[in-house]
């Protein structure tokens, strides 16, 4: 296997940047920059020199041993001055070198994969913590790089062999004096993996959100005060405020965390009837993109204001221009900051609500899979194991939900969705 090499670290000025060096050949590649290699794990600032003895730069050393490092490789890691003339040098040298060559999308982690060092699911994980915005995004993405999928679907895929076995046993054996009631057992075994999957099915629409980010969009009729609030909310200057109605005409997206979520906040046109041909456009599309979005803060000059959405369960309705309302009412005002910290809360407290059940899983692809295997466990726990059903149909779907679960944390061949993947992180990981 070739040795690859990268910065791990982004370009530009800074006071470090990190190369690393992962291989057979990883050693041997800085023991030619260094005529004195630290202890692994030990580090140690050494002088980097090229062929000629000329100074690169006195740097950071740290070694691995194979077996104990990130990718399970013999590995190193130059801690550089971070001037891109220096890590410039010192990769146009290890490229130089025979058997170097600098590293593809994601082969650092990839490798890691490969040799053991993470499972599917970790991987995935990764590419979530490395792209975490808020602390919600971090913890949950840390939870999956720790081993929660992977050690769940251990737990799952143990019980689901304990019940094949049974019912293999009843085609194995066939002409053989067998105990009753085995299918029975076996679905004993089957029954909590499939409320298990259940539970998380049910929550990873939760968890897609937090790793997504959530969607709200501010509504209500034209001049209500919607940009003022989002450029309150935003602490900037994000929208273009008028006196006029109708300024704004398009959806305005601001993403931003708050109170403790990533969320793209959506301030679009004023709800109403026009007769401009470009207005009618922008209530059109505030309509559609206020409809998909999770959450909706209707923006209301007055409690009797008609909305052309509807307002669903957790919306929040308040009154506009709170500074100009005299009732003891919910109410915002965008140009006083009255109330922003209440409707700050009370979007808080319904976010909160959305995520409180999240499952550990957290894609799509994870989503997928555990939906076709709870349909073949449901067929097979019905009617007390599939009554009527031969063995052989029941082991053949106990064997397909385990290759599935197997094909989810990647210990079976899924060549077809590793370069997707991998594809997603830089050079450097």
């Amino acid at each position: 296997m070739d040795t690859i090499f990268a910065p791990a670290t982004a370009q530009g000025k800074a006071g470090v940047a990190i190369v690393r060096l992962s291989g057979p050949e990883a050693w041997a590649a800085v023991a030619r920059l260094t005529p004195r290699l630290p202890s692994p794990r030990v580090a140690s600032l050494r002088r980097l020199s090229d062929a000629s003895g000329d100074l690169l730069d006195e740097a950071l050393l740290l070694l691995f041993d194979e077996g104990q490092s990130f990718t399970g490789e013999e590995m190193a890691e130059l801690h550089l001055h971070g001037s891109h003339a220096v890590v410039k040098a010192v990769l146009e040298i290890l490229g130089g070198m025979p058997g170097l060559r600098i590293a593809a999308p994601g082969e650092f982690t990839r490798r890691a994969f490969h040799n053991g060092r993470l499972d599917l699911t970790q991987v995935e994980g990764l590419a979530d913590l490395i792209e975490a915005e808020t602390q919600a995004q971090r913890k949950q993405a840390s939870r999956v790089l720790s081993g929660a999928i992977g050690a769940r679907a251990a737990e799952w895929r143990g019980r689901l062999l304990r019940g094949r076995a049974l019912i293999e046993a009843m085609i194995d054996f066939a002409d053989d004096e067998l105990p009753d009631g085995l299918i029975e057992r076996a679905v004993d075994e089957i029954r909590p993996v499939l409320a298990s999957m259940q539970q998380e099915l049910a929550g990873s629409a939760a968890a897609e959100r937090i790793r997504d980010g959530f969607e709200v969009a501010i509504v209500g009729p034209p001049n209500a005060g919607k940009s003022t609030l989002l450029n309150a909310i935003a602490g900037r200057d994000a929208a273009i405020t008028s006196e006029h109605a109708g300024t704004t005409r398009d959806v305005l997206e601001v993403r931003l965390e708050l109170v403790g979520h990533a969320v793209t906040l959506l301030d679009m046109a004023g709800l109403r009837e026009s007769a401009d041909a470009v207005e009618k456009l922008g209530v059109a599309r505030a309509k559609a993109r206020a409809a998909a979005a999770d959450l909706r803060v209707f923006l209301l000059p007055d409690a009797g204001c008609m909305t052309e959405v509807a307002v669903e369960d957790d919306d929040i309705v308040v009154r506009a221009k709170g500074d100009r309302v005299a009732e003891d009412v919910f109410k915002v005002s965008g140009l006083t900051g009255e109330g922003v910290e209440e409707l700050l809360a009370a979007i808080g407290r319904v976010l909160g609500s959305r995520v409180a059940g999240a499952a550990t899983i957290t894609h799509a692809r994870h989503a997928s899979g555990l939906r076709v295997a709870t349909e073949m466990l449901e067929r097979i726990v019905a009617d007390g194991g599939g009554a009527g059903r031969e063995p052989e149909l029941i082991a053949e779907d106990l064997r397909s939900v385990i290759h599935t679960l197997d094909s989810l944390v990647g210990r079976v061949d899924v060549e077809e969705i590793l370069g997707e993947i991998f594809g997603t992180f830089c050079i450097g990981k």
